[in-house]
């Protein structure tokens, strides 16, 4: 009988002598693999490519750690949804994408967020982080203390809200007694976090690293006909010329109020990334070109995916040559 390559002859009931020892077979044990996805806006879409490509060349994560967007794209890929993820972002055009921006009154942000929490719990239902069938941390920071959070319990729906919530822009989101908004402001792109979780192995996707982020010019009279079918205690007209002035630039040329404080968090952003990645940098990064993407382009969720694709299909021989190299013994 032939076995690893060996003859090893076969023996008769009444043939006497030891029994031949077959040497055992030493199996490598397999990698953890985590996935670290960052935050920035709109360009978040991408994700949904990495994932699928990443998928499809059998490089499941075991880990997946996201900031902002990137709790949202992880989330649903944890929660068995990435399928759904796509077709709401590829349906969304410039007047959908206002139409789910609902007018706070309350004063801690532009954006209550009710639309677009309806929208995730239809899709990921009461959910819960735990139950999900591998390890997932939403990153998000405490107001006052400026404390990292990782929402690693609870409701996912809950935990990506508080993870994006944009400060000025979304109303921050009370969990545990605590109130919390954007996770980008501690941990834009969360490797520490993956390796908290146990992966041996983290791959960074970093949606700013080859330019800041560029907030986009928005004008009312793109969408408000389609916006004024949206119940709303406010006439369409009036909302969303509100989301024009604090977009959009003025007269003299001056930022909106939501424009300056954008463009100042993806600054913050940008600089925090660096110093975090420079002192836990990931074992692989995916980086799409995704520089003229701006920060509110949710419509273009074709262009961006496709990015998201074709930058893993460049960074996998990267991955694979790195994953050899690091290999237990």
């Amino acid at each position: 009988m032939r076995l690893f390559g060996s003859i090893i002859p076969m023996k008769n009931a009444d043939e006497s002598g030891p029994t031949p020892v077959v040497p055992a077979v030493t199996v490598k044990p397999r990698r953890k693999i985590g996935l670290a996805l960052g935050a920035g806006g709109a360009r978040g879409w991408s994700h949904i490519g990495v994932l699928q490509e990443l998928e499809a060349n059998g490089l499941k994560p075991d880990v997946i750690a996201g900031a902002s967007i990137g709790a949202v794209a992880g989330g649903c890929w944890a929660g068995g949804r990435l399928a759904e993820l796509e077709e709401f972002a590829r349906s969304l055009t410039k007047r959908r994408v206002f139409s789910l921006l609902d007018v706070s009154l309350s004063g801690a942000g532009l954006i209550a967020g009710n639309r677009l929490r309806a929208r995730l719990e239809a899709a990921l239902g009461e959910t819960k982080i735990e139950d999900l069938p591998l390890k997932f941390l939403a990153v998000a920071t405490e107001m006052g203390t400026g404390h990292e959070i990782w929402l690693q319990h609870g409701p996912l729906v809950e935990a990506m809200r508080a993870s994006y919530a944009l400060p000025g822009i979304f109303e921050p989101v009370s969990i545990n007694g605590r109130w919390l908004f954007d996770g980008a402001l501690v941990n834009p792109v969360p490797v520490t976090a993956c390796r908290a979780l146990g992966a041996d192995f983290v791959i960074a996707v970093n949606l700013v690293a080859d330019t800041r982020l560029r907030p986009t010019v928005i004008r009312d009279d793109d969408f408000v006909e389609e916006a004024a079918a949206e119940a709303s205690p406010m006439p369409a007209r009036k909302r969303y010329g509100l989301f024009r002035r604090q977009f959009d630039r003025n007269a003299t040329g001056a930022p909106g109020l939501a424009t300056a404080m954008v463009e100042a968090f993806n600054i913050t952003q940008d600089r925090i990334a660096r110093a975090r990645l420079a002192g836990d940098p990931p074992d692989a990064s995916i980086g799409a070109k995704l520089g003229r993407i701006g920060f509110f382009d949710f419509h273009r969720a074709d262009e961006m995916i496709a990015l998201g694709r074709e930058a893993t299909r460049k960074a996998l021989p990267e991955i694979r040559e790195e994953m050899e190299m690091r290999a237990p013994v």
